[in-house]
């Protein structure tokens, strides 16, 4: 029997939990102990008493994150098991042992059957990422249950939760908790990228792009080409690297300019094209130039973070694309994107068609683009599916 206190669901309210979905809102518990601390494991029953699974209490909307469903205690060998399966998921795709990749994500929250679990892994560095405090208290178990996985092959492990628990919390801050970094240097698909996990955004690249930029490089032999939000020049370096004659990076963020930069100046040898950055505004720079872009990438930030947020950041998706469609060559290719996990691919697709009416342009869709492979998606947990793209061709 576990000893974990336990947390009663309402009526009724235990059929998401039966299919296995990940949270448990405020709403559909009946009874708790009002002593238990955030981060807390706790024990899930069903209005009838019935076990339903393990998880993490932490006070808001979401009050129970899931990371069981089955009776078992959350021990050393529960954090193995479960990184030794996620292991096997990026081992089964190439990732693993690969000379021409060597970044990818390891631990993709609920994707991976741990919400609030973010781990990428940077030729030989893994970074986490904790999302919720009871994630965090088992830092150094995870810390454990990756250097078994991985043994020789995991130099050091470097947490960076500090950016993504409560600002409230005390002694919680980044830093190595094992080993020492051999080199912040990493390959996608042979291209060479400096990573700053330190300072950088998210774990310090992002990693989820890797298959859009691949394609993005299929397109690029002999275009001009501007990547907009560049951020460190991933799909910059990508369109260079497969023959693009001419690309442009713009961002806002000058320290962003100077990392796209040095990683185009990383990959120099193998470019035949030139490269020019720009610090800018996208919106305004986008309105200003004249239709000479053969590609153009739309990879903004998320526009929304929460379902309040959303119409407005629907608002500037459309006018965002519509610039873009009235400012690229006839013949031209829109790579657009959204990161907001409340814009679904429905409404992001729906968005589009809005800014191609507005644009006055006939667009045909090329692509439907996702996150790639190590960024799996719970099939019972849809809000696992977060990145949405369209590769779209403008008369």
């Amino acid at each position: 029997m576990l000893d974990y206190p336990k947390i009663i669901l309402a009526k009724n309210k235990e059929i998401s939990i039966l299919r296995k979905h990940h949270w448990i809102f405020s709403g559909a518990i009946a009874k708790r102990d009002k002593e238990l601390e955030n981060g807390q494991l706790v024990q899930v029953y069903s209005a009838k008493d019935n076990f339903l699974g393990i998880g993490h209490f932490q006070n808001g909307s979401i009050m129970v994150r899931m990371i069981s469903f089955e009776e078992l205690a959350v021990d050393q060998a529960f954090w193995e098991k479960k990184v030794w399966s996620a292991y096997a998921v990026r081992e089964s795709i190439g990732l693993t042992d690969n000379d021409e990749t060597n970044v990818y994500r390891l631990i993709h929250g609920e994707g991976d059957g741990l919400p609030g679990l973010i781990i990428d892994f940077y030729n030989g560095t893994a970074v986490i990422q904790a999302h919720s405090i009871g994630m965090h208290q088992h830092i150094n178990d995870i810390s454990e249950a990756l250097q078994t996985v991985y043994g020789s092959k995991l130099q050091a492990i470097y947490d960076k939760s500090a950016e993504t628990l409560p600002k409230n919390l005390t002694g919680i801050e980044n830093k190595l908790i094992f080993g020492t970094p051999q080199t912040n240097m990493v390959k996608e698909y042979g291209c060479s990228y400096e990573i700053d996990w330190e300072k950088g955004q998210k774990t310090g690249f992002f990693v989820d792009q890797r298959e859009n930029r691949h394609l993005l490089g299929k397109y690029s032999k002999g275009k001009k080409v501007l990547n907009t939000f560049c951020y460190s020049g991933g799909f910059s370096v990508s369109a260079l690297k497969a023959g693009a004659k001419e690309v442009h990076s713009i961002d806002i963020s000058a320290k962003a300019i100077e990392l796209t930069d040095r990683n185009v100046a990383l990959n120099a040898a193998a470019f035949h094209g030139k490269h020019e950055s720009i610090v800018a505004d996208v919106v305004k720079y986008i309105r200003e130039i004249e239709q000479d872009y053969d590609i153009i990438v739309l990879d903004p930030p998320a526009f929304a973070k929460n379902m309040k947020a959303r119409h407005n950041a629907v608002q500037a998706y459309k006018r965002l694309n519509a610039e873009a469609f009235k400012h690229i060559k006839s013949g031209g290719i829109l790579f657009t994107f959204s990161c907001s996990q409340v814009v679904d691919k429905q409404l992001f697709g729906n968005t589009i068609t809005a800014a191609a009416m507005e644009s006055g342009r006939n667009i045909r869709i090329l692509h439907y683009l996702s996150q790639p492979a190590d960024h799996p998606i719970n099939i019972f947990h849809q809000e696992t599916e977060y990145l949405k793209g369209l590769v779209v061709y403008v008369e």
